[in-house]
């Protein structure tokens, strides 16, 4: 029977919260980031507040299943993150409760979290996508003056097409328009050029004002007549500067959503697997079609029989028939004529081929886009998962909590996967991967992750834990900290003042011989730094009756003796002496010419940082003695 016990409520608690703030923030920032990158398409749209609304709303709800790996990710970084930073995790594993018991509770909750998140998308996600997408595009058409692309004709404005060679964003002016008016009939078109103009709409939105300069009207004039085109009326005007009223509803409407029946994202599973089995049935027919017509057109199949073609190719084959000697026998003119007809049907079947390869292309586009969005749902539901089984541990290795460390680490893994899962993505709807090798590229990457810092975590690892790393980098760059002894508040022991200036004399003596023996100032001897390594324990042993000074003297109140022993450096006992603890490793680095001059070059420079240190030492003791004489 399972029982809820107070550490599952506990650290639901503690989650919950977190949970909740974090899926907010993260769902504002995705909305955020889908604002900016379409903020010029819907700036000076004149959009009412209810539909802003609804915009709003809509790409809030198309948000959710993206925001929920990351809110889980976060929340259970910070969670853990906290716990350790409190020792609190410490405690709860004294008590001999497993890392994966602790887990248990979110581990429940992060499945539910995946179940919600599928049914999400394959509920209220394709609904909300496709009100998304009739909204975007609805406002997109509402104020055509700023929808105008530019080298292209443009036909959102009815019965007219409209062409414009270059656009000012900031006056809103056009330049190089050229426009088509069509109407009903086909004698009337009229062609309209002008140097520059501006669209602007009516202030009841019901009609746009083109204002034009610089140009010609050319314009059949509407007749009748059906004989010959020289005899219907024509108009042709120049003009200086025209005025135009279009007719154009500029007040928002919802277009019709028929126009996106393809629109896989807007689609349940079930609609899915229904579409892509309409789209399949549709293409393969249309690429019959497509293969019937080759057939006909190439093969001939109407004017020789399969065993006709077989009959001609041996007689070629065993004629040996040279085309270049049968051309050579005709006129020029018959053979300028044979090569023009042959180029001419070769590039009139290259033209319907390329048209039929588009259609085959966007169908094929289209299959993979269903397959994609059916595979995509499972895929970003196991993402939370994912998600979780990497942040948890992770806050249980690092031991940071808050929204410092814990935000990097989450920015980072959910960069990863959203370049590894828009990569794979679009490379397979592109046709370039297999749609299993792009929808699988994210969850192959992440999954071993997961395991391997669950595993990590279990086995209290030390791999990511940061204090370790920096150690680590500062030692290998050669950086250390600076001493800092505190006044203490509360001192048991008083110091031996008189033994401790007595040990620091002593040690200002051992120093000054010291370096005046190994002269550290002086490039180091080859030989005995790679090949004949003696052993040189001097500098530990000053080094350790030093820090013994230093903890006696911790105990003093006086103020001076404290500020003088700060300026004591931590002193690298071995980096002077020698690269590596073994000599193999030194011979090799020897060998290795690159290597073993950096080394070489390194370790002399940490002889002379210690001659500077040994200087140090010697006039912060000469000050600490000085200070004690005048005290007791």
């Amino acid at each position: 029977m399972l029982r809820i016990k107070k550490l599952d409520i506990f650290i639901l608690r503690q989650f919950s919260l977190l949970f909740c703030g974090t899926f907010c923030i993260s769902l504002f920032v995705l909305m955020m980031q889908f604002l900016w990158k379409f903020v010029d398409e819907l700036i000076g749209k004149g959009l009412t507040l209810d539909i802003m609304g609804q915009l709003f709303w809509y790409m809030g709800l198309m948000f959710v299943p993206q925001a929920l790996p990351l809110a889980l990710l976060l929340s259970s970084l910070i969670t853990f993150g906290n716990l350790g930073e409190s020792s609190e995790l410490t405690a709860i594993k004294a008590a001999g409760i497993s890392l994966m018991q602790t887990f248990r509770s979110l581990i429940v909750f992060a499945v539910v979290t995946t179940g919600v998140s599928f049914i999400f998308q394959n509920q209220i996600g394709p609904i909300a996508n496709q009100k998304m997408a009739q909204l975007f595009i609805s406002v997109k058409q509402k104020s055509p003056e700023l929808e105008i692309p530019e080298g292209i004709f443009y036909s959102g404005i009815p019965n007219c097409n409209l062409y414009v060679q270059k656009k000012d964003m900031k006056t809103g002016k056009l330049y190089g328009i050229m426009i088509y008016r069509m109407t009903a009939s086909y004698e009337d078109h009229a062609i309209i050029l002008a140097d520059s103009g501006m669209l602007q709409s009516t202030a009841e939105k019901k009609h746009l004002l083109l204002t034009l300069w610089s140009g010609e009207w050319f314009e059949n004039m509407q007749t009748q007549s059906f004989g010959d085109a020289a005899s219907v009326p024509y108009r042709r005007e120049t003009f200086t500067a025209k005025r135009i009223v279009l007719d154009f509803d500029g007040d928002f409407s919802l277009m019709d959503a028929s126009s996106l029946s393809n629109n896989a994202k807007g689609k349940s599973l079930a609609e899915l697997q229904r579409g892509k089995d309409s789209l399949t049935l549709h293409y393969d027919s249309v690429g019959a079609d497509y293969m019937d017509y080759a057939r006909m057109t190439y093969y001939r199949q109407d004017s020789i029989t399969p065993h006709q073609r077989l009959a001609v190719a041996k007689i070629i084959k065993s004629q040996s028939v040279d085309f270049d000697s049968v051309c050579a026998k005709l006129s020029p003119d018959a053979r300028k004529n044979m090569v023009n007809s042959a180029l001419s049907d070769v590039q009139s079947a290259k033209v319907d081929l390329d048209f039929k390869k588009l259609i085959t292309n966007d169908g094929d586009r289209l299959i993979r886009e269903h397959k994609l969005e059916s595979i995509k749902k499972f895929a970003l539901a196991l993402s939370c998962l994912i998600f979780f089984f990497i942040g948890a541990p992770l806050g249980t290795i690092i031991r940071k909590g808050g929204l410092g460390i814990p935000i990097i680490v989450s920015v980072f893994v959910y960069i990863i996967y959203y370049i590894l899962d828009s990569t794979g993505y679009k490379m397979a709807r592109s046709g370039i991967w297999s749609i299993w090798y792009g929808t699988a590229l994210a969850p192959v990457v992440l999954i071993p992750t997961a395991a391997f810092v669950t595993y990590k975590a279990s086995h209290d690892s030390m791999v990511f834990n940061l204090d370790l790393w920096r150690s680590l980098a500062m030692r290998l760059l050669g950086l250390r900290l600076k001493r800092h002894v505190p006044m203490k508040e509360v001192i048991v022991d008083e110091p031996d003042y008189r033994g401790d200036a007595e040990k620091l004399a002593q040690i200002s003596r051992e120093i000054l011989e010291y370096s005046r023996r190994h002269r550290l100032r002086s490039a180091p001897n080859v030989i005995k730094v790679f090949f004949k390594y003696s052993p040189d324990h001097a500098i530990e042993k000053i080094n350790a009756r030093l820090e013994e000074v230093i903890e006696d003297l911790s105990n003093t109140r006086d103020v001076v003796i404290i500020n003088e022993m700060n300026f004591y450096p931590y002193i690298a006992t071995k980096a002077h002496t020698r690269p590596f603890e073994r000599r193999w490793l030194n011979i090799l680095a020897a060998l290795c010419l690159p290597l073993g001059l950096f080394l070489y070059i390194r370790m002399w420079q940490f002889r002379i940082r210690l001659f500077n240190d040994l200087r140090d030492i010697q006039q912060a003791n000469a000050n600490i003695i000085s200070r004690i004489e005048k005290i007791v």
